[in-house]
This record gives structure tokens, sequence and C-alpha cells, in this order.
């Protein structure tokens, strides 16, 4: 009998996932537990193994679609003969039924097209998709808006010449880059940030530790200035008592922000082993969903691609990120006389909302007195 794999229940709320990268092709013979599909979810990639055996009769998700939980991904055949696919697979279009509308007469179109589609103003049922199985795509929407919200005469596989909608070419916003679109602009939205910015010297920092410094320099001054160290609930300001900052890691895929835990509880060395370990897995792409959640307070430093100075974007739903810009030999007057020294511009930014300004200068020179050791 064949099996209708259906999106299951990744946990942490999560109501819809993204098909990141299919491990199986149609017509694969495929043994119980092999990987069959790579799902996005929250900036890290799940893995996840047939709960079947027998041949891979259809897939009917394409990559790069966002689809709900419970939805039927792929059907699996017991290999006995021709498998009965479901009636989103079926190619013919029944009786009284267009092309790009299911049995209930609504249009196919995953939740992000059609959110896509409202945001745009472009009405789905003027659509003809050029997706599996007549599914109307984003870019289906997007062209069509582009086009004054009248469907244009694109067929799919087309090449679109200069001059016409869609001139250049064109990439699929999705996976870690779609997430972090979709974080940044919340962020920006949400968030009135103002960025307080000063010279640090740090000549009493050993470069090599710069990030594990910072961290514990952060968590110590973050006792004393709790409002940074919170998040905005509707009316309420929540003040977190946990130390859990966050390390922006830029990877190939995108910016991801791991979690060091308990950071004003830990060494200099325990934290340098700890950011280096969520680093590497973050570039390998192995981090775990918890390794992502929970941050209270975020740090980012470019290192040498740093320029002066950052005004970074707060890591929403935290109110205050830190970040360090390039440190380089600069001459300063230093007792009165003017020396060479490591010099780099620290930055806080914050939201305005529940941090005030000169809280947020007290605590950032709180923080450039413990690197500068004093």
């Amino acid at each position: 009998m064949p099996f209708e794999f259906k999106l299951p229940d990744l946990g942490e709320g999560l109501t819809e996932g993204e098909i990141s990268r299919w491990l199986v092709s149609e017509g694969q013979e495929i043994a119980e537990d092999d990987p069959l599909v790579e799902i996005q979810t929250d900036k890290t990639t799940v893995e996840i193994p047939s709960p079947a055996a027998g041949k891979v009769t259809s897939i009917l998700v394409e990559e790069g679609k966002v689809v709900p939980v419970g939805t039927v991904l792929v059907v699996i055949g017991d290999g006995a003969g021709a498998v009965e696919q479901p009636p989103e697979s079926v190619s013919a279009t029944p009786r009284g039924q267009t092309r790009s509308r299911g049995s209930d007469g609504r249009v196919r179109a995953t939740p992000l097209v059609r959110r896509v589609a409202q945001e745009l103003g472009v009405q789905l049922e003027s659509l003809e998709g050029t997706g599996p199985q007549g599914r109307v795509t984003e870019e289906d929407v997007r062209r069509a808006a582009a086009a004054g919200g009248q469907p244009p005469e694109v067929q799919k596989g087309q090449v679109v010449q200069k001059g016409q909608v869609g001139e250049g070419r064109r990439e699929p916003l999705r996976g870690v880059r779609r997430l972090i679109a979709e974080h940044m602009t919340r962020a920006h939205r949400e968030v009135p940030a103002v960025t307080w910015v000063e010279e640090c010297d740090f000549s009493r920092v050993d470069l090599r530790l710069l990030v594990p410094t910072v961290l514990k320099a952060c968590a110590k001054a973050l006792r004393d200035f709790p409002e940074l160290n919170a998040r905005l609930e509707e009316d309420e300001i929540v003040f977190l008592e946990r130390y859990d900052l966050g390390i922006a890691v830029q990877t190939e895929q995108g910016l991801v922000v791991p979690v060091v835990r308990r950071c004003d509880a830990k060494s200099v060395d325990e934290l340098r082993a700890e950011v280096d370990r969520l680093a590497e897995a973050a570039r390998a792409g192995t981090l775990k969903a918890e390794e992502l959640r929970g941050s209270t307070f975020t740090v980012t430093s470019a290192g040498k691609l740093a320029g002066l100075l950052q005004t970074p974007i707060v890591n929403y739903p935290e109110v205050a990120i830190l970040s360090v810009g390039r440190v380089a030999d600069r001459p300063i007057v230093r007792d009165g006389q003017v020396v060479v020294a490591p010099i780099g511009y620290v930055s806080v930014t914050f939201d305005h909302r529940v941090v005030d300004g000169a809280r947020a200068a007290e605590f950032g020179l709180a923080v450039i007195r413990r690197l500068e050791g004093e």
C-alpha cells in the first residue's frame, strides 16, 4: 500500500517549514530510516528520515517551497506495482476545475505565496500558476504585480528579454536568506533603534580572545543594567535573570546567531572554547535548533572585515546589541603624550522604547572600562 508522508510537527510552535533539499528522487527505492528530505526551520536545517520503505512514487512539493504542517510531501509505494497518487499529484484537470485550483475550488498556493499576494494586492484567482500541478508560485505573483496586477503572458521556462518585466538574473529568496529577510524586516519595522558609539583602547585585550573577552565584559555589565538584558512583550518589560548571549557568525548561507549560555559563569577560556565550537558548527550547518534560540543580548564583530563602526539591527525580541568595529593601531593621547595603541569603536544599538540613551551610554562605558582593564 502507498504511504503518504506529511510534513510533521517539528515542535517549538512551528506551523510551517521550507523544503530545503530532497535527498531522494522519484522512482528511487529507499529503505526505512534512509535520509528523505531536509526541512529549513528557524535558521537551521532538520534532516528527516523516511518512515517507510519502498519506491518514491511522487514528490509533491518542490525545493524552496514553504508549506504548513500536515501537507503531503511525498508518496512512497511498496514496490508491488502501480501506486495510486493523491489528487494533488494528478496532472489531469477535473471537469469544472482550472489547472491552478484544487478539488475544493481554492487556488493552489502556499501560505507564503498567499501572504505575498495580499501584500502586493494581487488576486490569486486571476493567475494561472506555473508551478507543479498548476500551483501559483511567488514568481507568478511578483510578475503579475510588476505588470499592474494583471497576469502577463509569460510561460514557465520562458527567457525574459531585455526591457521586459523581470530583466536580469532572478534568484528565489529561500532558506536561511529568507528567514534572515523576515527577521530583519520585523526588527526594523518594530524596533525604534538608536546607536551610541565610543572608542576603546584594546591594549590590555588579547585580540585572539576578542569575542570571548567582550562576551565576559558584557555579561558583567548587564548585571548593573538589567533593562538591556530584557525583552518587550506587549505592555510588559521582561527583565531576564540569565545571561545567554548571542554571537553573530557569518556563514556561506548567511548570518546566524548561535547562543553562548551562562556567559556570566564562564571564564574567558571556557567562552573561547564554546565560541569556537558554535562558530564551527554554524559554518558546517550542524547547529541544533536549541543552539539558536533564547539569547538575551547579542554581540557582533566582523573582525578583519569590520569597518570603523557599525549600527547593527537589534536581534529581535532582544532590546540591545553591542558591536566592535575594526581594531587597528592609531595615535591617541595618553598621559599627555601621543602614543600608538590598538583602538576600536564600540557601539551599542538599543530599543529606545525600553532603554534610555543615558543608560545605554553608561552600559557601553561600563563595558569599555572592563576591556581597558580599569
